[in-house]
């Protein structure tokens, strides 16, 4: 049997990575007033944070809708025997739902299952990843379906922002809203947890924040796979990623940056670590 993986931008995956395992990306869309852009197809990264920070209008973002995911399914499905697709937390975002509505549009022509992971970006992105590896192995649906499972409470993330002022104005805050008026100095530690991001506590300094991400990853235990996600600061997420080489094989350590759907809510500086723990 032939499966084939799908996800979305949210997900945050490396191009190559997507390429090499056959993943299938659908893009999110983000909006600055009139102007819409498909995330990652018609709006690069760093065009993406250019407009952020100089654009008086926060951008919104939206899910691909329901014949979005269809015309994907279509596409795939002469030339697979399965369709995987796994989307961002249905408690941030509408896309598991428009790709189950899409499902349901097919009419049960077509072996393809759709799973809310409870999670988003990278921590996504390691799910996806373990589906695609599998995929590519020749692994069943079925197989796939209950590996991916498993690994949900495997997942961890731990980020830091520079400010929350993104997360609110977007309405994605979620239960992070108690930290909103924290004093400017502090930068806020998320995390994410049953699918909501969630408080993980604060620190004064970036630098303080980036030792909280290394100490917080060398408490994890076996790692199975590790991340570092970042906004804007693809040299300091480097510098990360290779002291945690001291915890995990720097050269299987993910360096992804989050999309413009993603980026609206977190705005620039932002700082994850994502990890699958065994």
């Amino acid at each position: 049997m032939t499966v084939k993986v799908v996800t979305d931008t949210t997900a945050d995956l490396p191009p190559a990575i997507a390429s090499e395992l056959g993943i299938k990306i659908v893009p999110m869309y983000v909006r600055f007033g009139e102007d819409v852009f498909k995330d990652r197809v018609e709006i690069t990264e760093d065009q993406f944070y250019t407009r952020l920070q100089s654009d008086p209008v926060h951008p919104s973002t939206s899910q691909p809708s329901p014949k979005d995911f269809l015309d994907v399914y279509k596409e795939i499905m002469p030339a697979k025997d399965g369709i995987f697709s796994l989307h961002i937390s249905k408690k941030l975002s509408g896309t598991y739902d428009s790709a189950l509505q899409a499902k349901q549009m097919l009419g049960g022509s077509q072996v393809l299952e759709v799973m809310d992971t409870l999670s988003v970006s990278m921590g996504l992105g390691l799910l996806a990843i373990l589906a695609g590896r599998l995929a590519k192995g020749g692994a069943s649906i079925e197989e796939i379906s209950t590996a991916v499972n498993d690994a949900i409470p495997q997942v961890r993330l731990l980020g830091i922002f520079d400010t929350l002022k993104y997360l609110a104005a977007g309405g994605r805050i979620g239960k992070a809203k108690a930290l909103v008026g924290s004093i400017l100095s502090v930068k806020p530690v998320l995390t994410v947890k049953d699918g909501e991001m969630h408080p993980a506590g604060q620190v004064r300094s970036r630098a303080k924040g980036i030792e909280r991400l290394v100490e917080w990853a060398g408490s994890l235990g076996k790692l199975e796979d590790l991340a570092v996600v970042h906004t804007t600061t693809p040299e300091e997420a480097s510098n990360l990623a290779d002291r945690l080489g001291a915890l995990f094989p720097r050269e299987k350590i993910i360096i992804s940056r989050l999309g413009a759907a993603l980026g609206a809510h977190a705005g620039p500086g932002t700082l994850f670590v994502v990890a699958r723990v065994a």
